[in-house]
C-alpha cells in the first residue's frame, strides 16, 4: 500500500514539474531559450576540453586496459598460493622486466632492419622483376603482373607518397617524440593502476547507491574479468603467432623476419582478420625470396590457422568472453575506424560488456514489464 501511494507521489511531483516547466516556456521564451542555449555552449566547451586533452584521455584508458590484461595474472599467482601483494609485485616486476627487455634488445634490431628494408626496397623489387618465374608469370598473365607491378614501382618511388606515410621529416619527429612521452606515461599508470587495483575499485563503487550496489558491483567484475581475459589471451596468441612467423620466415630464408614477425604481432591482435592478414602479407614478402619460399609460408600458415582455431583459441580463450562471429567482425571495424589497432583491440571485450548487460538487465526486464 505504501508502495503505491510513494509511486502516486513521485507521478503526481513529475506531473507538476512538467507544468510548471511547460509554463516557463510559454510565459518566458526568452529566458528559456537563453538557458538552453547556455546548457548548449557548456556542452559544447566540455567537449572542446576533452577533444584538447585526447592524448592524455588514451593514455589513461590505455594503462586501464593493460592492467585490466595483467589482472589475470595476479589472480592466477594468487590461486597458486601467493599472497596477493606479493603477486602484484611479481607481476609489476615481470611487466617491468619485459618492456626493459623490448628497449633493450628487441627494439634496437626492429628498427636497424626496418632501416635496412626501406633502403634495400628498390633492389629487392628489382630483383624480383629480374627472376623467370616473374616474367613467365607476367606473359601468362597478359601483362597484368606487369602493370601491377609498375604501378607499385612507381608509387614507392614517389617522394609525396612517403611524405603523405610520414607526415615530413618534423611530424614525424614530433609523433615520435609525443609516442615516447606517451609510451612512458602509459607505463607509469599502468604500474600504479595495477597497484592500487581493488582498493581503486572499491572507492569507485561507493559512489553507487546502496540499495543497487550489490548488482552493479557483480556485473562491473563480471565485465572487468571478461575484459582481462580477453586481452591477455589475444596477446598469448598473438605472441604465439609472432614466434611461429620468425622461426617459418628463418628456415626459408625470408629476409627481415624480425620486421615482419614482429609486425605479425600487432596485425594479430586484430580478431579474426589479423591472422589471415599476416599470411597474406608473409607470403606476398617470400615471394621475393621464391615461389617455393611463399608457398612453403602459405602452406605452413594455413595449417598454423587450424591449430590456432581450434586447439589454442578454446585453450587460451576457454575462460574470456565469448561474442558472435559477426558481433566480433562489427564492433572490431568500428573500433578500428575510431580508434586504430587499440580501438579494434578493446571493441571486442566493450561489445561483449553490452551483450552481457542487455542479457542480463534488459531483456529480463522486458519480460516482467
Amino acid at each position: 500500500m505504501k508502495t503505491i501511494e510513494r509511486r502516486a507521489r513521485d507521478a503526481d511531483a513529475t506531473q507538476s514539474r512538467s507544468s510548471r516547466y511547460a509554463g516557463m516556456m510559454a510565459n518566458q521564451p526568452f529566458a528559456w531559450a537563453f538557458i538552453a542555449t547556455l546548457g548548449v555552449l557548456v556542452a559544447l566547451a566540455i567537449a572542446a576540453a576533452v577533444a584538447s586533452i585526447s592524448g592524455v584521455v588514451f593514455s589513461v584508458f590505455a594503462a586501464a586496459f593493460i592492467t585490466l590484461g595483467l589482472d589475470p595474472l595476479v589472480r592466477w599467482f594468487e590461486g597458486h598460493g601467493m599472497k596477493r601483494g606479493l603477486a602484484i609485485l611479481t607481476v609489476i616486476v615481470m611487466f617491468v622486466l619485459v618492456i626493459a627487455g623490448m628497449l633493450w634488445l628487441v627494439l634496437p634490431l626492429v628498427i636497424s632492419q626496418a632501416t635496412m628494408f626501406i633502403r634495400s626496397l628498390p633492389s629487392m623489387l628489382a630483383e624480383l622483376q629480374s627472376q623467370e618465374w616473374f616474367q613467365e608469370a607476367s606473359s601468362g598473365s597478359g601483362g597484368v603482373l606487369g602493370t601491377i607491378y609498375t604501378w607499385v614501382t612507381d608509387v614507392l618511388s614517389d617522394p609525396n607518397f612517403w611524405a603523405t606515410i610520414g607526415g615530413g621529416a618534423l611530424n614525424v619527429g614530433i609523433a615520435i617524440v609525443a609516442g615516447i612521452s606517451s609510451g612512458f606515461f602509459i607505463f607509469i599508470l599502468t604500474i600504479y593502476f595495477t597497484a592500487t587495483l581493488e582498493p581503486s575499485k572499491a572507492a569507485i563503487y561507493t559512489l553507487i547507491s546502496a540499495s543497487h550496489r550489490e548488482r552493479v558491483v557483480g556485473y562491473a567484475e563480471r565485465i572487468m574479468l571478461n575484459v582481462g581475459r580477453y586481452l591477455s589471451g589475444m596477446v598469448v596468441l598473438a605472441f604465439f603467432n609472432a614466434l611461429y612467423s620468425l622461426i617459418l620466415l628463418s628456415i626459408v630464408r625470408v629476409p627481415y623476419a624480425l620486421v615482419i614477425s614482429v609486425a605479425a604481432f600487432f596485425i594479430t591482435l586484430i580478431p579474426l582478420v589479423g591472422t589471415v592478414l599476416t599470411t597474406v602479407v608473409m607470403t606476398a614478402l617470400a615471394l621475393f625470396t621464391s615461389p617455393v619460399a611463399a608457398l612453403i609460408v602459405l602452406v605452413a600458415m594455413l595449417v598454423y590457422m587450424q591449430v590456432e582455431a581450434y586447439i589454442l583459441t578454446p585453450k587460451v580463450m576457454s575462460k574470456a568472453v565469448q561474442v558472435p562471429g559477426s558481433i566480433v567482425l562489427i564492433a572490431a571495424l568500428a573500433g578500428g575506424t575510431l580508434g586504430g589497432l587499440p580501438g579494434a583491440l578493446v571493441a571486442i571485450p566493450v561489445a561483449a560488456g553490452i551483450l552481457l548487460i542487455i542479457k542480463e538487465v534488459v531483456v529480463p526486464r522486458k519480460a516482467r514489464s
